[in-house]
């Protein structure tokens, strides 16, 4: 039996896919991008019979980010972001989130480098600093698994848009460079938005490879 057990929700406004990345050995649960109604993100996490152990984000705009606090503050769990984000997580203006409905500031309990490897869940993971989207947009990387979650960085055919603040085409160029030249072309790929992939077909067929 495969060791992870992995599950979406698509959340929010704007249909944000907030993964649920379960252990099967442990019973822990990683929460990717909490977007929005943390009720929903709740319940998921007791129907997959699972406890949650993290959070794990991927860039601070509002549309991922509007359930950390009350997700973490229920389950008493650590969030995870990468450290050129705590700015943009922790200013409501800048993650747009007083945009809609009310300002919204996370401050994540660990800060990560780039290329650093961290235990959740009993998984190791790698996170992976992909400016572009946001200066602090990052992937985790899941080698044994053989997935990456790749935030509004990488999507199914395409890249996330850079015409936000902090936001540069020619840095997420770069960043999909870094993924599609270093991972395996068979990782799967799960993208903040829309369908998953994988690095083989966005290496062949992606427009800004």
């Amino acid at each position: 039996m495969a060791k992870m057990e992995l599950q979406k929700c698509i959340l929010g406004s704007v249909y944000t896919n907030c993964y649920f990345l379960k252990n099967r050995e442990t019973g822990e649960v990683l929460i990717v991008d909490p977007a929005a109604d943390a009720d929903a993100i709740i319940r998921k996490v007791a129907e997959m019979g699972g406890k949650a152990a993290g959070i794990l984000l991927t860039h601070g705009h509002f549309d991922h980010i509007m359930a950390v606090n009350e997700v973490r503050d229920h389950f008493q769990i650590p969030v995870y972001a990468c450290q050129t984000e705590q700015t943009m997580l922790k200013d409501p203006a800048m993650n747009m989130s007083s945009y809609y409905g009310g300002g919204y500031s996370v401050i994540p309990d660990h800060m990560l480098t780039d290329l650093q490897v961290f235990e959740a869940a009993g998984f190791s993971i790698q996170m992976l600093h992909t400016p572009g989207h946001t200066k602090g947009s990052c992937c985790y990387y899941l080698k044994e698994e053989n997935i990456l979650f790749s935030g509004d960085t990488l999507f199914y055919g395409s890249v996330g848009r850079t015409d936000f603040p902090g936001g540069s085409t020619a840095e997420i160029v770069r960043s999909l460079h870094k993924l599609v030249d270093s991972l395996p072309e068979e990782t799967e790929v799960y993208p903040g938005h829309d369908a998953s992939t994988t690095i083989g077909y966005e290496k062949r067929y992606n427009p800004f490879v």
